[in-house]
């Protein structure tokens, strides 16, 4: 009996030091506090920009028609290649012009060959004043006759109107074109540089004015213009915004606004559809963050910092608007503050962290901490 209870007592004192070793250990092996990328909130001037769609379009654009009837003989280009202006498209059937033009040159020799006969006739009164007058209106239908009969005879070799880029035909040698109206051949195109067109909003205009008015934002230089492609990044070239029309389309309550652009290389073409950023207006004392580290919702824009004892902390903001790819935060800062970029998704407010100093040329190549 003694044996047994010796036996049991050794086993619930093996238990109770295992249960003790591995508490040991668990409070031994706590995983530290995460690492968050953040960055300072600091306070300098900073542009207001706005990214507006646009639609970009030819700089030049022309038509290339048949200005006679006739069937095409030969196209003279290659399609999607660079023409200079007045160089020949297409050939059509010039047989027919050309023996209208034959007629029309001797019926002006005849006609010319009357009037000198009829003037020393004249002289003599050998010939009416009504018959020499005749003749010569006969003589200038004939010059009329053969200036027509020539311009159709030039119209049957069809030249570029601009130079540019021209596009594929549409139509085949053997067609038949001219009848009853020009019929479009190809188009040819000018894109360098290249237009943009675009539209803002009135309301946002009008609260930037009010803004600039009020001091609270100042005049920012609006010529210089920025495009930005598919895929986010800023094309190489800096454009020039040209207008903005001076009327509201009632449909929209917008206002129409176009930027030229430089497309040496013929990257940009007609019809893509791009973002415009542009400047807006100036902020003095701003405080500017990564878009990321700003968090909006139904209730409004919110930031998550690292106050003082080290744990995550909600901050909510106010924007003023977008400095090109962040925001600018008006409200809700005071500066010096360190701001959660990465890493929001499963962070709860009191949870302790280490904040790490964000790099952005890392983060832009490296996922993002979830």
């Amino acid at each position: 009996m003694v044996t047994s209870r010796r036996w049991l007592f050794l086993a619930l004192l093996g238990l109770s030091a295992a249960a003790c070793e591995r508490s040991a250990q668990q409070q031994g092996t706590a995983p530290p506090p995460p690492e968050v990328d953040v960055v300072l909130a600091s306070r300098a001037s900073a542009t207001v920009t706005q990214d507006l769609p646009g639609r970009l379009q030819a700089w030049r654009s022309a038509q290339v028609r048949a200005r006679v009837e006739g069937i095409v003989e030969k196209r003279l280009f290659e399609e999607g290649s660079d023409v200079r202006e007045g160089s020949p498209l297409f050939r059509i059937d010039s047989r027919t012009y050309q023996t209208a033009a034959d007629s029309a040159r001797a019926d002006l020799v005849v006609a010319r060959r009357t009037v000198d006969r009829y003037r020393p006739l004249l002289d003599i009164k050998a010939v009416s004043q009504q018959e020499f007058d005749l003749a010569e209106a006969k003589w200038k239908q004939a010059e009329a006759a053969l200036a027509k009969a020539e311009l159709d005879l030039a119209n049957t070799s069809v030249p570029a109107p601009i130079s540019g880029r021209v596009g594929r035909a549409q139509v085949t040698e053997g067609a038949l074109v001219g009848r009853g109206e020009p019929t479009l051949l190809a188009t040819i195109e000018q894109i360098d540089p290249i237009y943009v067109n675009f539209t803002q909003s009135n309301a946002e205009l009008l609260r930037l004015q009010q803004a600039v008015r009020a001091g609270r934002l100042k005049q920012a230089n609006q010529s210089r213009v920025e495009l930005v492609l598919d895929d986010g990044s800023i094309y190489k070239f800096p454009g020039k915004l040209l207008f903005s029309d001076m009327a509201v389309d009632p449909s929209t309550g917008s206002v129409a606004l176009r930027a030229a652009f430089p497309n040496p290389q013929r990257e940009l073409l007609p019809g893509l559809f791009v973002n415009i950023r542009f400047n807006q207006a100036q902020a003095d004392d701003a405080i500017v963050l990564p878009q990321r580290a700003v968090q909006m919702s139904p209730r409004g824009a919110t930031v998550m910092v690292v106050d003082e004892k080290g744990q995550v902390t909600p901050r909510p903001v106010k924007t003023a608007g977008m400095n090109g790819g962040n925001w600018i935060i008006s409200e809700g800062l005071q500066g010096k503050e360190q701001v959660i970029v990465n890493g929001l998704q499963k962070l709860r407010p009191g949870v302790p962290v280490k904040p790490v100093p964000w790099n952005p040329a890392p983060a832009a190549q490296a996922p993002e901490k979830r």
